[in-house]
């Protein structure tokens, strides 16, 4: 009797530190195959570089590939779904922008809810540049602003769709400016930027990872920088920003984050936040961000917890402004 006890016992144990060993293991363990990070928009574009420059310095870190997929439409909308309702396990990522805080304000019928996404990080944050076309006649921002005034709405404002970050930048320009443009979505960055140096579009307030080669090409015409703070890059350097032109305290930053499926286990959150770290410490990664006028974030904002509290207060901000602009979701 007292050996069948032991032996009943010694498997107990058995079970029970099976248990406790068993996160552990999945831990090691995980990734066992290549990772999937889903763009939700059209490759080529500002998120789309970044993700696969994320992905490289990933790949790095987690020793195994890391593979960008674009999934594009609807804002962003249509991938970040995709993300919501795939597997749990790590396997599946997603890279989005400043457009995930704002889309339920735009968007009546998302197909997800924030809740559906696990926060692993801010990955890094960027000012835009309003930019005109070659020979548009206003030479500074005071001059381009009196101009849109005197249009009287006419005078219009290339975006890549509704909820990109070239919407946005409009929507808090237009109100700080409290003249109204008319708005010209296209379906993505390239045709939208392709129409304004051709001259078929006015204006567009772009992210500087894709608006910067064009300014230092002199394809475009730059009136100034959304961030309070002038860009280091030097083709940026002598453009001053859009605060310190006339409109005092504008400030826009295009950032970007890294999320999951909610119900990914915490030990492999916890790697993926980890890899996170150090692939943004990368100095290749870094080189290149900041050659375009990117901060790669360093601060309490990549930890989970501070990403959450950061689109929170994104996500707040957002609905006010889209509510005053008069924008009901789609």
């Amino acid at each position: 009797m007292l050996k069948q006890r032991a032996v009943a016992c010694s498997a107990v144990l058995i079970l029970v530190c099976g248990a406790i060993a068993a996160p552990t293991s999945a831990l090691a363990e995980y990734p066992e195959k290549p990772v999937t990070l889903v763009v939700p928009f059209v490759a080529g574009g500002p998120s789309d570089k970044i993700a696969r420059d994320v992905a490289e310095a990933l790949r790095k870190s987690l020793g195994q590939p890391v593979l960008v997929e674009n999934t594009a439409g609807a804002g962003g909308t249509i991938g970040t779904a995709r993300v919501a309702r795939a597997n749990p396990d790590g396997y599946t990522l997603l890279v989005h922008h400043i457009g995930l805080a704002t889309a339920p304000s735009l968007y009546k019928k998302l197909g997800y809810k924030t809740a559906d996404l696990e926060f692993l990080g801010l990955i890094n944050e960027a000012p835009s540049t309003l930019i005109g076309k070659p020979g548009l006649a206003p030479n500074t921002l005071a001059e381009l602003r009196q101009t849109i005034a005197d249009s009287g709405g006419k005078l219009n404002l290339a975006n890549a769709g509704v909820g990109s970050a070239s919407h946005l930048c409009g929507l808090v320009l237009q109100n700080a400016l409290k003249s109204n443009m008319t708005f010209v979505p296209y379906k993505g960055t390239a045709p939208a930027m392709s129409d304004l140096m051709g001259g078929q579009v006015d204006l567009m307030c772009e992210q500087a990872t894709n608006s910067t080669p064009q300014i230092e090409a002199k394809k475009v015409k730059a009136y100034g920088v959304s961030s309070l703070q002038r860009s280091t890059v030097p083709a940026l350097a002598n453009i001053p920003t859009l605060s310190e032109s006339g409109l005092p305290g504008f400030n826009f930053t295009v950032w970007h984050g890294l999320y999951a499926p909610h119900g990914t286990p915490p030990a492999v959150l916890n790697k993926i936040n980890a890899a996170l770290r150090t692939a943004l410490k990368d100095p290749a990664l870094i080189k290149r961000e900041e050659g375009l006028g990117i901060t790669v974030i360093s601060d309490a904002r990549l930890s989970p917890s501070g990403h959450k509290k950061f689109f929170d207060s994104e996500a707040n901000r957002w609905s006010k402004i889209i509510k005053d602009a008069g924008i009901q979701p789609e």
